[in-house]
């Protein structure tokens, strides 16, 4: 939404304990925004410390979901509740280095975990979550794309790890192939330069 100038205008002229109340009522209705001014103004841990913690939450969903695995839909409503997690992370402290490093993380420790238990159930048992996962590869790789060169060679080792992962796995090489999803570009950590445009494309036929 856009606010017209005059409007601006007239809330920067109200007094400063009437602009307090409404901050302070409009913060209510918006923990999100409440949660980022917190950690802007007040929060005593810095990114670094809140990425760890994000991480070793994953780490308890993470055994939680395999110990207790019933099928792939419940692992993928697991995955999709372990990305709200680092979603709120982000959404906090505007950490894009973690989004991509914590989904890393999350979406390797997952396939090596469950491995058996995604190969153990037929294709079409399997084909939403493997589907799920090389969606989850594809934004990494664009997240990636858009971070300054400088950092890419710091993901390589997690992005071979991932490939390799979905290369050993029939069920995901499959769901790989059929979307579109070049497993060379997680093994070599050699993006294309459209990988974008690639995506939309893809997703504009109906993959993904």
């Amino acid at each position: 939404m856009i606010f017209p100038k005059e409007f601006k205008e007239a809330i920067s002229n109200l007094p400063s304990a009437e602009k307090d109340k409404l901050i302070f009522r409009l913060l209510k209705n918006d923990l999100a925004l409440a949660n980022q001014l917190h950690f802007k103004l007040v929060s005593d841990h810095t990114v670094e410390e809140l990425r760890e913690k994000v991480k070793a939450q994953l780490n308890i969903l993470i055994e939680r979901a395999t110990n207790k695995y019933y099928s792939p839909g419940y692992l993928n409503m697991d995955i999709r509740d372990m990305s709200g997690r680092i979603n709120e992370h982000v959404n906090i402290t505007k950490d894009k280095y973690g989004e991509i490093s914590l989904n890393l993380y999350m979406i390797t420790r997952i396939l090596e975990e469950n491995r058996k238990n995604i190969l153990t159930v037929s294709w079409g048992k399997a084909e939403k979550l493997c589907t799920a996962v090389v969606s989850r590869a594809f934004k990494i790789l664009l997240l990636i794309k858009k971070m300054h060169e400088d950092y890419f060679t710091e993901f390589e080792d997690d992005l071979k790890k991932l490939g390799e992962l979905i290369a050993n796995n029939n069920y995901l090489m499959k769901a790989a192939i059929y979307n579109g999803l070049n497993i060379n570009w997680l093994l070599s950590g050699n993006i294309p330069d459209n990988i974008q445009q690639i995506h939309k494309e893809l997703k504009g036929k109906g993959y993904l």
